[in-house]
């Protein structure tokens, strides 16, 4: 089912005509051709596509670590960067420190993000530090959160991650390929952790992943795109029941869906020779 245009909400954030370019004249690239795309507020968007097509450029560009070489990205209605934004981040590399405990890495975000650093002090043994266990008892770490990251294995580290970077309740939950490194169960557990925190939070969120499986299982919503010089070739509702489980993966329809991006990335144009 390809989706129509969303007229329905205001996207809460917008890609329009942006464009990436790396280096100049002669020696410059480019990883990303105008490309538009809406996000609205609750989306769970997935991005699929070949290693190098500009998936991981589009996270850039909304946590505003990149800057467009042309065209321009909103955020509520309003150009990125006129008002703070609240991201959370997680990458395939859990990035705890690993002289915090788990408690403490968790608790980060709430020690250097506004609103929350301005109360740190007053609410870190209190407020903050029960809001953080809540989270952590969510996700099954409860007995976990005075233990350090090196006492934990990898999908227990990716479940603090996810905790780290929603405690600050971020405007936006970028994912970047999270689970890639971890073993197909593992990989498979976290999924439904993550539908479970989506499902409660409703957090918009963007996710890169090379996993069609993961894309059909987590989003709501799945972009393929092309070869580098990235584009959208197809922008695909998801509308299978929610929750969804791993048994789900294995009926026709989800089946069909996997091979029909397969289809669509394996045989997508390449970049022309030089």
């Amino acid at each position: 089912m390809m989706l129509s245009p969303q007229t329905l909400k205001t996207p809460l954030i917008q890609f329009e005509g942006v464009a990436v370019d790396y280096g100049r004249g002669p020696d410059r690239v480019r990883a990303l051709e105008p490309t538009s795309l809406a996000v609205s507020e609750g989306d769970f968007v997935a991005l699929v596509g070949p290693s190098g097509c500009g998936k991981s450029t589009l996270l850039k560009l909304a946590a505003e670590l990149l800057q467009p070489s042309a065209g321009f990205i909103l955020f509520g209605g309003r150009e990125l960067g006129a008002k703070p934004v609240r991201v959370g981040m997680a990458f395939q590399s859990s990035t705890l420190l690993p002289w915090m405990t788990i408690r403490d890495n968790v608790m980060l975000p709430l020690k250097i993000v506004p609103p929350f650093r301005q109360h740190y002090r007053a609410k870190r043994r209190g407020e903050y530090r029960d809001k953080v266990d809540a989270l952590l008892a969510q996700v099954g770490l409860r007995d976990f959160a005075d233990s350090y990251p090196w006492q934990l294995s990898g999908g227990m580290m990716q479940r603090a991650n996810l905790c780290r970077a929603l405690i600050h309740e971020p405007d936006l939950l970028l994912l970047d390929e999270p689970f890639g490194a971890l073993d197909q169960f593992t990989r498979e557990e976290l999924w439904g952790t993550l539908q479970e925190l989506w499902m409660a939070t409703t957090t918009t969120v963007i996710l890169v992943t090379h996993d069609l499986r993961e894309a059909a299982y987590l989003a709501n919503r799945i972009c393929v795109m092309s070869p580098r010089p990235g584009r959208i070739l197809e922008d695909r509702v998801v509308s299978f029941e929610r929750p969804r489980t791993v048994e789900m993966t294995y009926e026709p329809d989800f089946v069909s869906t996997i091979q029909h991006l397969r289809s669509m990335i394996v045989h997508s144009p390449k970049e022309s020779p030089k």
